[in-house]
């Protein structure tokens, strides 16, 4: 007889799915935003699960028991714990690394092990919660010695490992002091999934150099275990984008922000988290620079940036922010007129009517991160353009360059090629812009964010992927 108080499958990630928030003067828990939460509600609804995350806070106390009816269960961190954890080893030590050293990473030992301390605190947890034969499916970079630590905990289970931004080169990876660690940490799942083939294939290889593991890229052999390494590009909640595309609510937002940016004859469109691996201030580079050589006029050509407040107690993200501020600043200084700005910056979160209604507004998006693992914000474009207009400047360095070969493609470190990919799509013909919108969504509508999750699953499962 299964015992009631575990679940039959546990999703392991740092944050749950709700994030405190103030509304008001009062205190309340919203969702988490982005697909994944969405995604995943449907998987754990069906199946008895649990997801097992960070609060985000250590200060506003108990969070909800239960999230659209699945049992949440807090992982506690303390002030100190996040500073080396999180800010630390996270995201100042392996999101540089992982994502090219566009920064230098920082190493520091101490770092290290309060995130062997954290991914124990994580693994517990799972172990505590996961009935017997059950499994349990662990997310992205924060955790990835939670796979062997689960694995020596509860050998009984089936566990996938899932990482949504890139896994870097041999060359890169190899300056990580605690690289064969991180590696027999993903080795205890049964399936690790990435985003694109090739990242996966790079993983398999460094595996079999550096820990003795062997077989081939998708199936590795590892301390008597066989592990499955596989491809499963993360996508959208197509049905959901196109159902609130066509809202008339939204849409008639679509067309008051046109209105309130004066009626250009083109809206130029960026979307992301405030992050220097996105190439933000590169791409304001290019834009200043097609105003001042007149492929751009003021008036006539219009830019939005969004930026998304990201990891705000981080004082690398402070000086990030203050950089592209300034350039903003002289970006108008120079070639805006009175009451007109050239480029209009929102450093803030929105709902995501209030992004479907700018996507809709926008006639070029721009996606052009140094490195990316996926970027949603490309797929979210392409499946709210129902009409086919619209037209989208991709970087060939995030995995959605692999499916959406439609977009006009960039090297974002490349000034000059920025510039050019701009001045094609400016140029390209209602034609032109359908075909290719027409191929990305192909592509994009193949399958949705709930397939992904299903897919990964079944390899799970069936030990294939």
């Amino acid at each position: 007889m299964s015992d009631p108080s575990r679940a039959d499958f546990v999703v392991v990630a740092n944050r749950l799915p709700v994030q405190h928030s103030m509304s008001q003067g009062n205190e309340e828990w919203r969702p988490s935003p982005g697909g994944l939460v969405s995604a995943l509600t449907s998987v754990l609804q069906s199946r008895n699960g649990l997801w097992i995350g960070w609060l985000g806070v250590s200060e506003h106390g108990e969070p909800p028991a239960t999230y659209e009816g699945i049992p949440l269960k807090a992982v506690s961190i303390s002030r100190g714990e996040y500073d080396d954890y999180y800010l630390g080893f996270s995201n100042a030590t392996l999101w540089p690394l992982y994502h090219d050293a566009i920064r230098a990473p920082t190493f520091h030992r101490h770092w290290w092990h309060t995130y062997e301390d954290i991914n124990m605190r994580f693994a517990t947890a799972a172990a505590e919660a996961v009935a017997p034969g059950g499994t349990v499916w662990i997310h992205d970079y924060q955790l990835q010695l939670v796979p062997n630590m689960l694995r020596q905990l509860r050998p009984d289970v089936r566990i996938g490992f899932f990482l949504h931004i890139p896994f870097p080169p041999s060359e890169l990876f190899m300056q990580l002091p605690w690289r064969r660690e991180i590696l027999a940490g993903l080795l205890g799942a049964d399936l690790i999934g990435f985003q694109v083939p090739h990242v996966a294939s790079n993983f398999s290889r460094i595996a079999r150099r550096l820990v003795g593991a062997t077989g081939t890229d998708s199936i590795l052999n590892f301390e008597g275990r066989t592990i499955r390494v596989g491809a499963f590009p993360i996508t959208v909640d197509s049905a959901q984008i196109i159902a609130l595309a066509s809202d008339p609510g939204i849409r008639e937002r679509a067309l008051e922000i046109r209105r309130d940016l004066g009626n250009p004859e083109v809206v130029l469109l960026g979307v992301d988290r405030l992050d220097y691996t996105k190439g933000i201030q590169q791409r304001i580079n290019a834009l200043t620079e097609l105003y001042a050589d007149g492929s751009l006029s003021g008036g006539k050509h219009v830019v939005v940036q969004v930026a998304v407040p990201s990891r705000e107690s981080d004082a690398h993200y402070d000086l990030e922010r203050h950089n592209l501020e300034q350039v903003v600043s002289e970006m108008n200084g120079d070639h805006g007129l009175v009451g007109s700005p050239v480029i209009h910056y929102l450093h803030q979160n929105l709902p995501f009517d209030e992004l479907l209604a700018l996507y809709l507004a926008a006639d070029i998006m721009l996606v052009t991160p140094f490195r990316d693992g996926m970027n949603l914000v490309a797929k979210e474009y392409v499946a709210c353009r129902t009409d086919l207009t619209g037209k989208l400047v991709l970087s060939e360095f995030a995995g959605a360059a692999a499916e959406l070969r439609g977009a006009f493609m960039v090297n974002p470190h490349d000034l000059e090629g920025i510039k050019e990919a701009i001045r094609l799509a400016l140029k390209a013909g209602p034609k032109e812009a359908k075909a290719r919108m027409s191929r990305m969504r192909r592509k994009t509508l193949r399958r949705d964010v709930y397939d992904w999750a299903q897919s990964f699953l079944a390899a799970l499962q069936q030990g294939t992927a």
